[in-house]
């Protein structure tokens, strides 16, 4: 039976003396349980229950945040089986801030204590549409307002998630075949908002692997209430649209920074009159030592549309290798920056294809537990959540040191300010001991309840 425990130190005493205990667990500091506790201090955890609809039929007794912040804690420790979502936070000062836990008096701590099929019942009530606005409406109206964050330049791309191809069980998905081979499974775009030293996905749509990146993020990028007059939208090739530029500076005062393709005029053009020019600068990236770069201007007329009369004009910076002999353009509707403005802005596109290593190779995105579409969106939206927490936690005073690292690099970095404590539950109560306080309350019970207590020591 799923059952809520609150935290009643005094109770539960009185039960440890009484020789009536449920579970226990001893705890050590934990990042990511700091991270949490960071977040409800934040106050970014009873914000969850807003934007995830709760649709349970009983329990109601169990705070709807909790359980989504369960789920997403054990996202960050990579436990993707959801039997592992009930202790997910084992810290004792997390607990203690939250003040309450999830446990199961039918099950032990070793198999797991919540019933799976328990857990995959409130997920199974919410559609992937709702699950999907969740995400965005979280970001959107409660983290950046809380957080005071306003980004001014976004990265928009899209990434594969792939599934098993010869499992033709998993809901929607569909195969792709290009020169990599057979593919099955989704797409995800996002809209990465670039926040002082961080990054953060603000804004997100799920379609299937078959999916062109443009039609999966045509909506999003001209509706999305991310962008603002006066932003900067960084995109790859693969969402050239002359249409959607225009549309997206004449209508909402947001300059495109893009890459062109080689068997366009434009881009054959700003080649031509970068050579005749010949007014090369060195690459204001150090690193590209053999690159130098140019600036070529008005080159709308070279890239039409199917209505001339509306193309806005676009200038470029043309990436010339001296050591490869390849030319690279990059455009942009900002009529009024230089070169090296141009492609410096550029550069911090791949910052979002870091993202998406990250959530694939630590955070195990693709590690799918159902072939259900809506489990499978949620598992990738606690995942993102949990993404997101770090990158926040990154932004705080605890949290700066970790800048530049990802989630593995700075658990190992991590010395926790605690020492190890004991958690024990009773009845609906649990309480949380210091380990020198849990060894004084040890030597003072009889023999019967100390047998109750052995196994704790034996964790230690």
């Amino acid at each position: 039976m799923m059952q809520l425990s609150s935290k009643d130190k005094e109770r539960v005493l009185e039960n440890i003396k009484n020789g009536t205990i449920d579970a226990a667990d001893v705890s050590f500091p934990d990042l990511i349980d700091t991270i949490i506790l960071k977040m409800k201090d934040l106050d970014l955890l009873e914000p969850l229950e807003k934007v995830f609809t709760d649709k349970r039929s009983t329990n109601k007794n169990i705070p709807f945040h909790l359980l989504i912040t369960l789920f997403v804690t054990a996202k960050m420790k990579v436990k993707t089986s959801l039997t592992d979502v009930p202790f997910a936070i084992t810290d004792a000062e997390t607990l203690s801030e939250i003040g309450w836990n999830i446990w199961d008096n039918n099950r032990d701590l070793d198999e797991g204590l919540m019933d799976e099929g328990t857990l995959r019942n409130l997920i199974s009530k919410n559609s992937v549409d709702e699950i999907l606005l969740a995400y965005n409406t979280y970001v959107q109206d409660f983290v950046f307002p809380k957080m005071d964050i306003i980004p001014d330049i976004h990265i928009l791309d899209c990434t594969e998630i792939p599934v098993k191809l010869n499992n033709t069980n998993y809901e929607a998905s569909e195969v792709v075949k290009d020169n990599d081979g057979f593919r099955r499974g989704y797409k995800l775009a996002t809209l990465r908002g670039i926040a002082g030293d961080t990054g953060i996905i603000e804004d997100i749509r799920l379609g299937t692997i078959k999916q062109h990146d443009l039609d999966l993020s045509r909506e999003m990028i001209l509706n999305s209430k991310m962008l603002k007059p006066g932003d900067i939208l960084i995109n790859d090739r693969g969402f050239i649209s002359r249409d959607i530029i225009n549309q997206l500076k004449t209508n909402r005062g947001i300059d495109i920074y893009i890459p062109l393709k080689k068997n366009m005029i434009a881009y054959s053009e700003a080649v031509s009159i970068a050579k005749a020019q010949n007014q090369w600068n060195p690459h204001p990236n150090k690193k590209r030592k053999t690159q130098e770069i140019a600036f070529v201007e008005t080159l709308g007329a070279f890239w039409e549309s199917d209505s001339p009369m509306n193309d806005v004009q676009i200038n470029a910076c043309v990436v010339h290798d001296k050591k490869t002999e390849e030319y690279y353009v990059f455009v942009t509707t900002d009529l009024a920056i230089s070169a090296k403005q141009i492609i410096s802005t550029y550069e911090l596109r791949p910052e979002i294809e870091e993202d998406y290593r990250q959530i694939k190779d630590f955070w195990k995105i693709e590690d799918f537990k159902s072939t259900r579409l809506n489990f499978i969106t949620f598992h990738m939206i606690t995942v993102l959540i949990g993404y997101l927490f770090f990158q926040i936690y990154k932004t705080t005073d605890d949290g700066h040191k970790y800048n530049g690292k990802s989630l593995p690099i700075a658990i190992k970095k991590y010395t926790g300010k605690g020492s190890k404590s004991v958690i024990i539950y009773s009845g609906q109560y649990f309480a949380v001991f210091g380990f020198l306080e849990f060894i004084q309350l040890y030597s003072s019970c009889d023999t019967e309840v100390k047998k109750c207590l052995d196994p704790i020591l034996g964790k230690v």
